[in-house]
């Protein structure tokens, strides 16, 4: 799923404040909230600032509850306003409350929030570092709707104002900023001047994990998550991101221990187990991901578990209980959280309901709206899911999983060339060994998962996606083979053209061949570009003779 695997770091851990009460208890207590907050404790968080109202129910405190709700994986805007609203009951001028609700409205979609956080800036006279800080954290808080270069310049004051030298989680915010701007270097110096500032070092070298992650800087991230594990083995988050890093390598093995040890050191807040199921979702691990969402389905209200479990259905083929908890999602979740990616989903449900559909109108309207809906997703460029393969497993029997694999043929060679891998995730000279060992052995769905982990680690290399092309056909996924053999095509640089004649030519002839049956027109050009490149490819003559009589 979008961004699932770069683990964006401001979800997962960031910085917070201290605030100088004259009551020592009380600013302790306010310090054990924040670094709740900063190791994903958020059950805790919220219980310590409970109490903290309770004893003492200033504006302020008020504030740090409800803004515990915003920042845990998914808002709760309605308990935040509560919050925010009992803050500016006890002082109506209390800033921080007022940047409070502003936020709820930036989180919502309400773009025009960031000029009302300004105006609180400025009404504040922009002497209070806190507002300043906390001003700037709202404006950098959610994905679509932000303003780096507002949230750098309130930072940038608020490191100017900060006469008892400057918190570390400024510098984490401004890196932040500097994130969505997408400017690396900058966010890379941010993190770098938190951290000798920083107490607990694990979250900063989290981050800068979490950055070199969203550079695909795959090697220098994991040897960041490492010190911030060797640093504190009890840092929930750091796990959360390597629980990124192992799924972008399709370490499942990995990945679900990663997240075991997430589950351990985080809390059973009921929204970070939300968060642990979708992770186990990314991971391929359905299971897992059902059994978290049963345990915490009826403590949660946000509507965002109708369309995890939407996912979860359909990832099982279960496409009617599937089309329920999507449409619930749609019907009770707030327009502006309902994205582009919901409706490929819907799409995507429809071809599967489609498929086993006998009625031949009531097919060709469930036809019709998965079409339609994947199109908005895929002109979006959304990446949630990989569409056109998605659709090759619905028609072309299913998902390539791990335990197939582990359940087809193996061979010394095959079980050798495994442990090599699993030692060097980007060996890409094993992996080749490897896909060509299952393929000698016969284990198509084998050969099928190593040359996509192949692609993965060399996007520009073509041969990678025939040969991932050849073993799908032989597995019989033809829909997934057809979209690997055209990938192919379309990635042979064109100086390789006269190179790789004969393999192009049977490329364009596998396309036609395998489209003959469903788009003629496309199979009569292929064919007619393999013979191009080879007209004795005797196949191809056949195939064109057959289709154009």
């Amino acid at each position: 799923m979008t961004d699932i695997m770069i683990m964006n770091v401001k979800k997962i851990a960031l910085g917070a404040a201290v605030v100088f009460f004259s009551n020592f208890a009380v600013a302790q207590s306010l310090q054990d909230g924040i670094n709740s907050i900063d190791s994903d404790k958020f059950a805790q968080a919220k219980n310590n600032f409970t109490q903290l109202v309770a004893k003492d129910a200033t504006a302020e405190n008020n504030f740090y509850l409800g803004n515990t709700y915003l920042r845990q994986s998914e808002p709760d805007y309605a308990k935040a306003t509560e919050s925010f609203n009992k803050g500016l009951a006890i002082d109506a001028k209390s800033y921080l409350n007022k940047i409070g609700l502003a936020t709820v409205k930036l989180g919502k979609g309400d773009k025009a929030a960031i000029g009302e956080i300004q105006k609180i800036v400025a009404d504040s006279k922009e002497k209070d570092a806190e507002v300043l800080f906390r001003a700037a954290e709202a404006l950098t808080l959610f994905d679509k709707n932000n303003s780096p270069d507002l949230a750098i310049k309130f930072l940038n004051k608020a490191i100017e104002r900060s006469k008892k030298g400057v918190p570390a989680y400024y510098y984490y915010t401004l890196g932040d900023a500097y994130r969505l701007k997408k400017i690396p270097g900058d966010a890379m110096s941010a993190y770098d001047k938190a951290l000798p500032l920083a107490q607990n070092k694990a979250s900063v070298y989290t981050r800068i994990g979490t950055l070199w992650m969203a550079a695909q800087q795959w090697q220098q991230a994991k040897t960041s998550i490492d010190k911030a594990i060797a640093t504190d083995a009890t840092y929930a988050p750091a796990y959360k991101a390597m629980a990124a890093y192992n799924i972008k390598y399709q370490e499942n093995e990995k990945a679900t221990q990663d997240l075991i040890n997430y589950t351990k050191y985080a809390d059973e807040d009921p929204y970070t187990q939300l968060e642990i199921a979708k992770l186990y979702f990314t991971n391929e691990d359905y299971t897992n991901s059902k059994v978290i969402l049963d345990k915490i389905f009826d403590k949660v209200e946000d509507p965002i578990k109708y369309k995890l479990l939407a996912y979860v259905d359909y990832a099982e083929g279960k496409y009617p209980e599937a089309k329920q908890n999507i449409d619930l999602f749609v019907s009770k979740a707030e327009a502006s959280r309902v994205q582009l990616a919901d409706q490929g989903l819907q799409g995507l449900i429809a071809a599967g309901l489609a498929k086993n559909e006998k009625d031949a109108a009531k097919k060709a309207a469930l036809t019709s709206e998965s079409q339609q809906k994947i199109a908005l997703a895929k002109a979006a460029k959304d990446e949630t899911l990989k569409w056109d393969l998605e659709l090759a497993k619905i028609n072309g029997g299913g998902a390539v999983s791990q335990s197939a694999v582990n359940e087809g043929p193996t061979s010394p060679a095959v079980e050798q060339l495994k442990k090599k891998v699993a030692e060097n995730a980007k060996d890409s000279d094993a992996l080749y060994q490897l896909a060509n060992a299952y393929q000698e052995v016969k284990n198509w769905n084998g050969a099928v998962v190593t040359w996509q982990k192949m692609s993965a680690l060399l996007p520009d290399w073509a041969p990678a996606y025939y040969s991932q092309g050849y073993a799908s056909q032989q597995a019989g996924n033809n829909d997934a083979a057809k979209l690997s053999y055209e990938k192919y095509i379309s990635t042979v640089k064109p100086e390789e053209m006269e190179a790789n004649k004969q393999t192009l030519s049977y490329a364009y002839f596998a396309v036609a061949y395998l489209s003959k049956d469903s788009d003629l027109a496309k199979a009569k050009d292929y064919v007619a570009k393999s013979l191009q490149l080879d007209p004795t490819y005797q196949d191809a003559v056949k195939l064109n003779a057959e289709i154009n009589k």
